[in-house]
């Protein structure tokens, strides 16, 4: 079962790090997302810092006909989205996490966005269990 925390959804996964990406790219298909952007935070801090950093992958996940809807209903959401997703090694394990869609809507300071919230955490729930 996701926990969930101040801004993110997680789960806890004993695959390696590579197999969870691949697993969690496979679940965003399935449940209707597209993966717009990745950005492999440990060859960027290599890159850029020279130094070590443990693997970690951003996925900036989008479902088009979700983002119409939330673009329709509040124009400036597009600050918001996409949805980022995260593989990341964790102690002995993969933590896999997806940002919090109640957390998002928040920010907007609309009411009435609840519903849409409720239905994208479901779907990223299910995204994240499935690449567990």
């Amino acid at each position: 079962m996701a926990t969930k925390q101040t801004y993110g959804i997680y789960v806890r996964s004993t695959k390696t790090f590579e197999d969870a990406l691949e697993a969690l790219r496979e679940a965003l298909g399935a449940n209707g997302f597209g993966v717009l952007w990745e950005i492999d935070v440990q060859a960027t801090m290599k890159k850029k810092l020279g130094v070590e950093f443990p693997p970690y992958m951003i996925l900036g996940a989008c479902n088009a006909p979700v983002a119409h809807q939330a673009l329709s209903a509040e124009p400036n959401i597009g600050l918001l989205l996409p949805c980022n997703v995260i593989v990341r090694k964790d102690g002995d394990g993969i933590l896999l996490g997806a940002i919090s869609p109640h957390a998002l809507m928040g920010l907007t300071g609309r009411e009435g966005l609840e519903p849409f919230a409720d239905h994208v955490a479901s779907v990223l729930e299910k995204v994240l269990e499935a690449a567990r």
